[in-house]
C-alpha cells in the first residue's frame, strides 16, 4: 500500500459543523460558523472553538466572552454555509435566513432555535495559537429538542440527520455502525436504536 508524503497541515476530518451564536453588548445577534470545534474535557464540561482574529465575531467573543454552539443539520446545512461566508457587519444573519433567537438560560448570546442541540458556554481562557485563537469555555448549559427523543426519553441525534465538514465539502452523516463497547460485548448488535419519526 503506498502512501504520498504531504506537508504539515490539518487533516483530522470530518469535523462537526456548528454556527456559534453571539451577542455583543449592544444585544446585536450574530452567527459564526465553526469547523474547529471540540470537546476538551468532561468534568467540568469544557469546549473549544477556534476564531481568526480578523474575523468580526472575534472582538464580540472576546469583549463578551459568551457563546452558544448550534448543532448543524441537513435542514441547516446552507444557513451554516451562509454563516460562514458573510460577515455579521454586512447582514444580519438570522434575518436573513429566517432563524430564531431564543433566550440562553445563562448567557446573554442566543440559542439557534431551529438547531437539535444549543450548548451555552463561557469562556474561561483565550489561546493565541497563529492564525487562529482558540477559545477555551465552560459549558453552562445545554439545550436539547424533544423532537429528538426516543420512547425510553433517549436523544437520538441521527433524526436530526446531522451533518460534517471534510476538505471542502459538507457530509451527511450515515448509518450507526455500533456504540461504545460494541466491539468486546458477547452478543453483537446489541446497541440502542432511534425510531425514525
Amino acid at each position: 500500500m503506498a502512501k504520498e508524503i504531504w506537508k504539515p497541515g490539518n487533516m483530522l476530518y470530518p469535523l462537526p459543523v456548528v454556527m456559534v451564536s453571539l451577542a455583543d453588548r449592544n444585544g446585536k445577534n450574530n452567527i459564526i460558523t465553526i469547523a474547529w470545534a471540540g470537546t476538551v474535557c468532561t468534568s467540568p464540561p469544557m469546549v473549544s472553538i477556534s476564531v481568526r482574529p480578523e474575523r468580526y465575531s472575534y472582538s464580540i467573543l472576546k469583549e463578551t466572552g459568551e457563546f452558544v454552539v448550534n448543532l448543524t443539520t441537513r435542514e441547516l446545512v446552507r444557513a451554516a454555509d451562509y454563516c460562514g461566508v458573510k460577515s455579521g457587519r454586512d447582514v444580519d444573519k438570522f434575518g436573513e435566513l429566517g432563524l430564531t433567537p431564543l433566550q440562553a438560560s445563562g448567557v446573554s448570546a442566543p440559542l439557534i432555535g431551529e438547531s437539535p442541540v444549543n450548548i451555552e458556554c463561557r469562556v474561561k481562557e483565550i489561546i493565541p495559537l497563529g492564525s487562529h485563537d482558540l477559545f477555551l469555555a465552560q459549558v453552562e448549559a445545554v439545550h436539547a429538542d424533544d423532537r429528538y427523543m426516543d420512547e425510553n426519553r433517549r436523544f437520538c441525534l441521527e433524526k436530526a440527520e446531522p451533518v460534517v465538514y471534510s476538505h471542502g465539502a459538507y457530509l451527511a452523516c450515515g448509518e450507526q455502525l455500533g456504540t461504545f463497547g460494541y466491539s468486546i460485548r458477547k452478543k453483537p448488535g446489541n446497541g440502542r436504536k432511534c425510531k425514525r419519526t
